[in-house]
């Protein structure tokens, strides 16, 4: 029988968590240089480094603004008066040096945030629907867990088409030991299943 867990073991989970995914996305611009991080390989125009500074900004309104703590620094790239999807990409005058110390911070903000209030803890969430603005911390830390690790995602895929790099992390790949024939063969054979069910 499972016993309830004590909020601080929520905590630490909700923490590794959120450490990992933001991990996971910042080595994903490891190696690659400045136009490789900025590089949109998608139609949507998806970029490594816009994916960072997307998550930045994400991050300091939901674990900032949401629950009355705003984060320090303006971010008018996130601002009613921005334009379309200025966050999800770096200016040629954002320098990924100064793109990931914003994040860095963001998360020291963010990490304070989950220190200092309760899970209860109650914030509202302007750009909601009415009915969904009131929410607690941990359905927010929830809730940018599952966005945090969806734009890893995206990144991994990213990377993937820029120099064939994939993975977790740098530990641990999470990939099957194949070499590159292995996965030339590997790929056929989905491609071919694919084929195949197109014809039936």
């Amino acid at each position: 029988m499972l016993h309830p867990m004590a909020e601080s073991d929520l905590k630490a989970d909700l923490r590794h968590y959120l450490h990992s995914g933001r991990d996971t996305l910042v080595w994903k611009l490891d190696g690659l240089g400045e136009y490789d991080v900025r590089r949109p390989l998608v139609p949507t125009a998806t970029n490594l480094l816009g994916l960072v500074k997307h998550m930045a900004g994400v991050t300091a309104a939901y674990m900032g603004e949401v629950f009355g703590r705003p984060f320090p620094e303006p971010l008018p790239w996130m601002g009613v008066d921005a334009e379309p999807n200025a966050d999800m990409w770096a200016t040629a005058d954002e320098s990924r040096e100064q793109v990931l110390g914003l994040y860095h911070r963001v998360w020291a903000h963010a990490d304070a945030t989950l220190d200092v209030l309760d899970l209860e803890a109650r914030g509202r969430v302007p750009w909601w629907r009415p009915e969904r603005r009131e929410v607690t911390l941990h359905r927010v830390v929830v809730h940018l867990i599952a966005e945090l690790h969806r734009h890893a995602g995206h990144a991994d895929m990213v990377r993937e088409l820029i120099d064939g790099a994939a993975g977790y992390r740098a530990d641990n790949d999470n990939l099957p030991p194949g070499d590159e024939a292995w996965w030339k063969d590997y790929h056929a054979r989905v491609d071919a299943a694919a084929h195949q069910a197109s014809r039936r």
